[in-house]
């Protein structure tokens, strides 16, 4: 198909925005909002693979040293994005894996027993939560009545009994974000801990866990990040030196890469990884993240709202009932539509080559690198088929 006009959103520069799409290869063939589920990958992914698979061609141990520097630097940059020090970020495979490791530290004796949640958090973690209960944790699920947070419900919940409070900083079925701030005292002022799941914010929406005073923050490369196959795991760094995982690994241990048994835990964040690490993926997602980091979270966040204020105006004028919050100060980088056979119609879109996902809602997710042209492509393209 041939590519509609690419003028960027007025907050950024149209020379530099166009440089950006050109290092995206996918976005020649389709109109693609999909970025809520998967991002793009940029073309120098393509670099990353042919030396990696150089490396495995020509193998000698040695390349391990400069594996681990790679490794570092990945959880070190994201440790940046967050407005973390360094040291203070490790990855493993699957957000997952690193929420396993972070309930296992923990002793749920009552009276401090529960782990409060919310019904518009992704499955992974009231799943997780539940099989926790057979070491004490009670999970509390509180619901919301809607697609926005149930904020004075969640606050109500979390009391002296509280351990953690998880919650998403966004719903991955909403787009709706919540108020940190506000939780992070509640939870704080009567002893309980806060891990939030960042997946779907982190590289579109600016967080900042050392203002925030946030305690454990989980997220993944493969959604706004525009990376692969790894997600990270920021643990505040005055409280890491406290927790010690029972799920865990040998490069969790202070003399870990010496090769001999540990006899204490390592440092910071490391105490939270686990066996031999897998570096290609942490390798291709730094490609992705540097893109960002160039651009800048603030500018991002800014080029975001634009591209998502343009999908709230023409769903109102195409009297498309719009899901997610229209107040950019609550909303991610996703819209939600409701629109009758919203799967189907996502199907319909595809072939089009319009890309954007389905979860119970229609969700439409532009990133830093689409353009104002492209969202009206696809709402002309919508609205199409809708018959409106």
């Amino acid at each position: 198909m041939s590519a509609p006009a690419t003028h960027p959103a007025r907050c950024l520069d149209a020379a530099a925005h166009a440089a950006l799409r050109a290092e995206f290869p996918l976005l020649e063939t389709c109109v693609y909002l999909g970025n809520n589920s998967t991002g793009a990958s940029p073309r120098g992914v393509e670099r990353v693979l042919a030396d990696y698979w150089a490396t495995l061609r020509d193998w000698r141990d040695d390349v391990w040293q400069d594996w681990h520097v790679g490794l570092d630097r990945y959880a070190d940059s994201v440790a940046a994005l967050l407005g973390a020090p360094p040291g203070s970020v490790v990855t493993d495979a699957n957000l997952s894996t690193l929420l396993v490791r972070v309930l296992s530290c923990f002793d749920y004796r009552p009276p401090r027993d529960r782990i409060v949640t919310t019904d518009l958090e992704y499955p992974t973690v009231p799943f997780i939560g539940t099989a926790f209960r057979r070491y004490g944790a009670r999970l509390d699920v509180v619901g919301t009545g809607g697609p926005r947070f149930d904020e004075d419900a969640l606050e109500a919940r979390i009391d002296e009994r509280t351990l953690l409070v998880c919650v998403p900083h966004a719903s991955f079925s909403s787009g709706a974000t919540i108020d940190l701030a506000r939780l992070v005292a509640r939870a704080h002022a009567v002893g309980a801990l806060v891990v939030v799941d960042a997946f779907q914010t982190v590289g579109a929406v600016p967080l900042d866990v050392t203002a925030l005073g946030v305690d454990i923050v989980l997220g993944g490369a493969h959604k706004w990040l525009c990376g692969a196959g790894t997600a990270f795991l920021y643990v505040r760094p005055d409280l890491a030196g406290r927790l010690e995982p029972a799920a865990t690994g040998w490069q969790a241990g202070d003399r870990a890469l010496t090769f001999r048994v540990s006899t204490g835990w390592a440092a910071g964040a490391q105490r939270f990884a686990g066996g031999t690490p897998y570096p290609l993926t942490s390798l291709i997602s730094q490609v992705g993240l540097d893109l960002l980091a160039g651009v800048g979270i603030g500018a991002i966040r800014a080029h975001s709202l634009a591209l998502t204020q343009r999908v709230l105006d023409r769903a109102a004028a195409a009297g498309v009932t719009v899901v997610s919050p229209t107040d950019p100060d609550r909303r991610g980088g996703v819209v939600c539509l409701d629109v009758p056979d919203g799967e189907e119609v996502k199907r319909r879109l595809a072939a089009r080559n319009m890309i954007c996902t389905w979860r119970g809602w229609l969700r439409v997710g532009p990133h830093v690198y689409n353009t104002l042209d492209e969202v009206d492509a696809f709402m002309d393209a919508l609205t199409e088929e809708l018959g409106r």
